[in-house]
């Protein structure tokens, strides 16, 4: 992991890290300063995607308003279950009077938050964000969601005027949000704006078909996925939609070459990335915690959409050929009518 992510990010922030332990205690601070507390799914920072974002997001909020924070990544989802226990209950107790937010970003924690959230009611001074669900929670707490079919959509049509042959590599089937990427990326790669000569191709390989997993891969294994035995690329462009274990794959790509990729939710990875989907979850970690500053608080769902800008693609070509098809196959009119279109896609799809 980065030694950035165990830095403090604001004047009386506090970060941990990879906690080992099993008791987490929060002592109350001599300034009153509200403080916020993430937990994040296992070993998940460090993946310059999505969770790296929820880290910079809270960070710069926090630092905007004079906050505390408190950044946990359990390398094990039974370590963070554990932590969550912990901080429920001190949460719980009669004398918890620091005013804090809970931010919870994994899925692995569903079943417990959703048992558990209605024992915050009794604490005036504590609320928690659930972050990527569509279901709110009948207990205390709101949750968001970012729709990922649009911009998808979005990309899978671009993505078939660089390469008539695409491997998408997906986390699992389980998740809604996994689900949704896959359903609107293959439905854009087969819309047919950039009618090919030769016949298109999308292949699409699930890591693990658990909630939760998926998001962890080896060298080995991820090589096996996009080389042959003869580190032959199976597919000239590669999309992982896997969270941290998208990392391995980009740095297989640029070590080894033969294939480009597409980065999910970072932007200018390398050379081999000719574009992005980004999620702004930083921009909507920034918008929930000024929202829970406020006197009306935050909402109880909050559904943030592609038509509003909060997810996006992202060209950054680099090389000449890349240039070229953006200029030659993608001109602005086209780019403008694939976008109209994905809007008008995710708003059928919902």
């Amino acid at each position: 992991m980065n030694n950035w992510l165990a830095r403090i990010g604001c004047v009386a922030a506090i970060v941990m890290m990879a906690i080992g332990c099993r008791k987490v205690q929060y002592e109350p601070d001599p300034s009153g300063a509200p403080l916020v507390t993430v937990v994040y799914g296992a070993s998940a920072l460090g993946d310059r995607s999505y969770n790296d974002l929820i880290y910079s997001g809270v960070e710069r909020a926090a630092l905007a308003r004079g906050l505390r924070t408190m950044q946990l990544s359990p390398s094990t989802v039974s370590e963070g279950l554990a932590i969550l226990q912990t901080y429920f209950e001190q949460m719980c107790a009669p004398r918890d009077t620091v005013r804090r937010l809970l931010i919870v970003t994994g899925a692995e924690y569903d079943d417990y938050l959703r048992r558990n959230s209605n024992a915050l009611e009794g604490n005036p001074f504590s609320d928690l964000l659930y972050l990527e669900t569509k279901e709110q929670l009948d207990g205390k707490g709101s949750t968001i969601y970012l729709p990922y079919y649009g911009v998808m959509y979005e990309a899978g049509a671009v993505a078939s005027a660089f390469s008539s042959k695409t491997l998408l590599v997906a986390a699992n089937p389980v998740l809604t949000a996994i689900n949704e990427s896959v359903k609107g990326f293959t439905d854009g790669f087969n819309a047919n704006f950039l009618p090919a000569d030769e016949v298109k191709e999308l292949m699409v390989e699930w890591l693990s078909d658990e909630a939760g997993g998926g998001f962890d891969i080896d060298d080995g294994e991820a090589m096996q996925i996009v080389y042959d035995d003869e580190l032959y690329a199976v597919a000239p462009l590669v999309f992982p939609v896997c969270g941290g274990a998208s990392s391995t794959f980009y740095r297989l790509c640029d070590l080894f070459g033969g294939c480009d990729y597409i980065g999910i939710d970072a932007a200018n990875l390398s050379p081999h990335c000719p574009f992005s989907v980004v999620k702004h979850i930083d921009k909507a970690i920034d918008l929930c915690i000024g929202q829970w500053m406020s006197s009306d608080g935050m909402p109880k769902h909050q559904n943030l959409s592609f038509a509003d800008g909060w997810t996006e693609m992202v060209l950054h070509p680099y090389t000449e050929e890349q240039k070229n098809v953006v200029e030659h196959i993608l001109p602005p009119q086209l780019q403008k009518t694939i976008h109209e279109d994905a809007v008008k896609m995710e708003a059928c799809y919902e």
